[in-house]
């Protein structure tokens, strides 16, 4: 779980997306709120957008966030069974994947929403769809195929199989543009990012027994070891 901030005030009052992806088959959902929302708010967007859907998680990674960490937050996850995990900017390994994806992710909806202005949150169901089907490397499929087991008819499909007159050419053409055009924004977001990540990434590997040097990056407000 992570939120992305910052943005343009929708025009039903949001300025903020919840994102929410499962590690196993990377299925996102993109959950719009206010920043000002409280834990009793999110809890209602979590049944009705997660829950309902996908059942009670195991296990949530986040990081520390004053709501993730709350009270009342933590007793809702308690009561559910369900354990809460905390990455930090000290130790962002608790789950690097998912913190990457998630870099990717918000790269792509800032841009989206850039490109929608105040109507980003009319498209924002789109986004997640073309997202959802999307090739993803580290599975080797899309993340609906994944959690369904089977390809999804999307609207880039449908005029092979002729219900465009059904649906009206218009609907399908713009649903297709749009599809396109956050196709376009998600590539530009993961070329970005694997770039950061390739210039900065080296693979080390160590035997038992190696030395090795350590750097040590303290908390805020504990003096620095010597």
């Amino acid at each position: 779980m992570d939120f992305v901030h910052g943005l343009p005030r929708s025009q039903q009052g949001n300025d903020a997306i919840w994102v929410i992806v499962d590690r196993l088959t990377k299925v996102a959902h993109f959950i719009p709120n206010r920043k000002e929302d409280g834990v009793e708010k999110l809890v209602e967007l979590y049944v009705r957008n997660i829950v309902r859907l996908h059942g009670i998680p195991k296990s949530i990674v986040s990081d520390q966030d004053g709501r993730f960490t709350s009270k009342d937050w933590r007793l809702v996850q308690k009561s559910l069974g369900t354990k809460l995990k905390f990455s930090t900017a000290f130790h962002p390994q608790t789950d690097g994947q998912t913190e990457r994806t998630n870099r990717t992710l918000e790269d792509m909806l800032r841009m989206c929403t850039l490109d929608f202005g105040k109507k980003w949150e009319d498209h924002l169901f789109m986004v997640e769809f073309a997202y959802n089907n999307s090739y993803q490397a580290s599975i080797k499929m899309a993340p609906y195929e994944a959690l369904y087991g089977r390809r999804c008819r999307t609207p880039m499909s449908w005029t092979e199989a002729g219900d465009t007159k059904l649906l009206g050419k218009e609907v399908v053409a713009d649903a297709s543009e749009l599809v396109r055009t956050i196709q376009e924004r998600m590539k530009v977001a993961q070329d970005r990012q694997s770039k950061y990540f390739n210039a900065r990434h080296r693979h080390v590997e160590f035997a038992v027994g190696d030395w090795v040097y350590l750097k040590i990056k303290p908390f805020k407000g504990i003096s620095r070891i010597r």
